[in-house]
């Protein structure tokens, strides 16, 4: 059994609006996921998920740079590289 995997998730070279597609679709859904999260441990605990917490700031945060890159790549006509890979391994915890 291997320990850690790789997987490519993105690799290509795309226009302005398919970068937006692919990378306001792949924030927005974590946002989502720790929206939900959060609502959950509310719901359960009565208390906030914190990790939920630090992290939808910081993914609108970065949606946010990503509109700025996208919009310099179309004022310059430029076409955006996108490489992203998931790494996954196991723990005990």
């Amino acid at each position: 059994m291997n320990t850690s995997e790789k997987l490519i998730l993105i690799d290509g070279k795309f226009d302005h609006e398919e970068a937006k597609g692919i990378l306001m679709n792949i924030f927005a859904t974590k946002i989502q996921f720790h929206e939900l999260k959060n609502f959950s441990a509310q719901e359960r605990n009565g208390k906030d998920d914190e990790t939920a917490i630090k992290r939808i700031p910081e993914l609108k945060k970065a949606m946010i740079s990503i509109e700025s890159l996208l919009g310099e790549a179309k004022s310059n006509n430029k076409k955006l590289i996108l490489k992203s890979e998931v790494n996954f391994s196991f723990s005990d915890e």
